[in-house]
């Protein structure tokens, strides 16, 4: 295994949502693929945008689905967004919560006082994940922000994978307030790289590898952070999407799920691959045969060092190939 991608790195970040699971239902072959991670020695860390959990209940949420992980194993937004208030707020000071009680542990957690109203004495909104935010809620914070309180987005994930779909995510109600104060937040997770430092800070790495499924989050706050990182297609990320990601969002590997990360790291890296001949001009064209996922990671090659984001297929096996991946 020692040529697996993951024996090359020496901690490995994994994203949660619609990487490791969606909502209540883990994703296939995910707990093999962090045990043998584990097995090989190689540390783990969860690094989640979500900041509906305490680590502790992530933690629970894991074992469920027949991962193992302690709580020092977890890194949230919600702690990201309170280290952050922690840090331009004096002691004390007054933070409206948009969110779960577990994003208001972490806040209390850092010295500062939380409310859900706000008053003439806040000093700033905190804004995270959670299903039971409602109007009341939002019209609070844009009062605080209005009158000029510091405003801190957990994240911008504009979108939440679950088991029966994509649903509204944190980034849909900060743009509801966007809208609203005509203000723009700071964001404490991903993409901002710090969650992503954090992670490999405890556990000693200097060579992490990131594993997510989102462009815009995942794969930017890696590439933000100078980290290697393996996009995979279980969440957001399309072949589409891929194919068009402008640099600051392009994965150095791809794969179709978690299990890859036991297949040798040079089958997985985004460049030309075996069986596919690719030419470049006002369209990309392709011709060959072979493995369609080998084909994208082709295709993203020359895409994204010629700016040419057309395809067009030479032969019945290119075709299919493009078909399935919905890029024809």
């Amino acid at each position: 295994m020692s040529d697996a991608l993951h024996a090359g790195y020496d901690a490995v970040l994994f994203d949660l949502d619609g990487t490791v699971y969606h909502g209540a239902q883990v994703i296939e072959g995910a707990p093999e693929a962090v045990g043998a991670v584990r097995a090989y020695g190689t540390a783990v860390r969860f690094v989640t945008n979500n900041a509906s959990k305490a680590p502790a209940d992530v933690v629970t949420h894991l074992v469920e689905l027949g991962l193992d992980a302690v709580v020092d194993e977890v890194h949230t937004s919600a702690q990201a967004a309170a280290a952050l208030l922690g840090e331009r707020l004096p002691a004390g000071a007054r933070v409206v919560v948009v969110g779960t009680d577990s994003l208001a542990a972490e806040v209390e957690a850092a010295g500062l006082t939380t409310v859900r109203k706000a008053d003439d004495d806040v000093a700033a909104v905190v804004q995270g994940h959670s299903p039971e935010t409602a109007w009341p809620d939002l019209a609070e914070a844009a009062l605080a922000i209005r009158a000029g309180a510091l405003w801190v987005a957990c994240n911008v994930d504009t979108t939440l994978p679950s088991e029966r779909g994509l649903l509204p995510g944190n980034g849909s109600m900060v743009a509801a307030l966007r809208t609203a104060t005509e203000s723009e937040p700071v964001v404490a997770g991903k993409p901002q790289p710090l969650l992503f430092e954090t992670a490999a800070r405890s556990a000693g790495s200097s060579r992490p590898l990131v594993v997510g499924d989102r462009l815009d989050t995942d794969i930017a706050g890696a590439v933000a952070a100078g980290m290697d990182v393996l996009a995979v297609l279980t969440g957001v990320a399309t072949p589409a999407g891929l194919l068009t990601a402008v640099p600051a969002e392009r994965p150095t590997h791809l794969a179709a799920d978690l299990t890859a990360l036991t297949l040798p790291a040079d089958d997985l890296k985004i460049g030309p691959r075996p069986g596919w001949e690719i030419t470049t001009g006002d369209v990309l064209t392709v011709r060959g045969s072979g493995d369609a996922l080998d084909l994208l990671r082709a295709l993203c090659h020359a895409a994204w060092g010629s700016g040419v984001t057309e395809v067009r297929a030479e032969g019945d096996a290119a075709e299919a190939a493009l078909t399935g991946l919905s890029l024809a």
